[in-house]
């Protein structure tokens, strides 16, 4: 089959019919560019000129669809109306077809066009004058450059225009893609600290709350009900209190604020004790070289060691919990470990859905340090090693562990 011609654009049909019109009018007119007795009209009347104008119109439907075929017949019609009288719709029309090339024709047409034009306008201006000696002869370059080189240098200009203006646009839409994807990562980093937060400073008491619960509903014993009943409104009333005030943190727009009260180490007495109030036999050592700790590096710790404790509230066998902070240099870092005995049998029991873990390790690596969890001799350890110094977050190694 063979190949179906290419579509002409509607604006190309325009131009085509228009230039078609005005040299058909121009003939029947008899106006034309050169008399019929100059030694270059080889075909002299009216009706020689019709072929190259009609040729020329075709190639202006091609200007768009295949710019380099409409030069190449354009190109050949102008050398035919070049013998002619000649009409000035088809010079016109020609230059249309130079500048379309230019325009819509690919990167190494629109390249190469306007230094061949530019070439033969020199050499139309040089080579005339040289062999015939007068000033008249340099208007031949003159009009070859206006003919050919002036609407290819023309078409280049606006080219290299358009293609700034889409490189422009490109560039603003991948910027404004960039963004959103910023936007989004954003978000779902917030989201992500957001819910440690809450985990953290919620799941000790509530945790706390299912296991004293499920005891005083077990044991048939007035004073031990009391007793659960005492710890479950503290750990309720404290529960409350943590909320109000991740609440009014998140109601005053502070983007720049941890979600938080910030904890530092000085509370870690105060969890100890509320732990041990919950039943756990807890034994706190901080070390007495840990100094000025930074204040990122402290809420880490602090929810680390919150985190572990209602982890062993849940999960471990009745037995000694050990919370030990050390600081060591080169580099700079603070250990924390807590272990607990491994495992529970029996005994009231809280559920737990693994996001402790997660966040702890989130916690270590966004700075730059190491977690690990799992059993070891028998003990549940939970080990990190947080950096003092300031380090690239993302860069802490991130072992999988889980409590069976």
């Amino acid at each position: 089959m063979a190949a179906a011609l290419p579509r002409p654009h509607r604006f190309d049909v325009y131009v085509a019919c228009g230039g078609l019109l005005g040299g058909l009018v121009l003939m029947g007119l008899g106006l034309a560019l050169r008399p019929a007795d100059e030694p270059l009209v080889l075909l002299p009347g009216a009706w020689a000129v019709l072929p190259p104008l009609v040729v020329m119109s075709g190639c202006e439907l091609l200007r768009r669809a295949a710019p380099r075929t409409a030069l190449l017949t354009g190109t050949a019609a102008l050398a035919l109306d070049t013998v002619t009288q000649g009409s000035v719709a088809t010079v016109l029309m020609f230059t249309d077809v130079v500048y379309a090339a230019v325009l819509y024709g690919p990167p190494a047409s629109a390249r190469r066009i306007p230094r061949i034009t530019g070439l033969l306008t020199v050499a139309g201006t040089v080579v005339p004058y040289a062999v015939w000696r007068v000033p008249e002869a340099l208007l031949i370059g003159v009009v070859i450059g206006a003919v050919a080189y002036g609407p290819a240098a023309t078409g280049w200009i606006v080219r290299d225009h358009r293609d700034a203006a889409i490189a422009a646009r490109l560039h603003a839409e991948q910027t404004a893609l960039l963004a959103e994807m910023d936007r989004r990562e954003a978000v779902v980093a917030e989201r992500a600290r957001m819910a440690r937060e809450l985990h953290d400073m919620v799941a000790n008491h509530l945790s706390a709350i299912a296991i004293h619960s499920t005891a005083a509903l077990s044991i048939d014993d007035p004073k031990t009900s009391h007793e659960a009943l005492g710890v479950i409104r503290e750990n309720s009333v404290d529960g409350l209190a943590e909320m109000r005030r991740l609440i009014g943190i998140l109601r005053d727009g502070g983007g720049d604020r941890e979600p938080a009260a910030a904890p530092t180490l000085d509370g870690l007495d105060a969890l100890v004790d509320g732990a041990r109030a919950n039943g756990l036999d807890v034994t706190l050592d901080i070390g007495t070289g840990t100094g000025r700790i930074p204040a990122p590096v402290e809420l880490a710790a602090y929810r680390i060691v919150q985190e572990s404790l209602t982890n062993a509230l849940k999960h471990a066998r009745p037995g000694p919990v050990t919370v030990v902070l050390a600081r060591h240099d080169g580099p700079p870092v603070l250990d924390v470990e807590i272990g607990s005995p491994c495992g529970r049998e029996d005994g009231p029991r809280a559920p737990g859905s693994g996001a402790g873990l997660v966040g702890m390790r989130e916690r270590a690596t966004l700075l730059g340090g190491t977690f690990t969890a799992g059993p070891h001799g028998g003990r549940w350890t939970v080990h990190a090693s947080l950096p003092l110094a300031e380090a690239e977050p993302g860069h802490g190694k991130d072992p999988e562990g889980d409590r069976p």
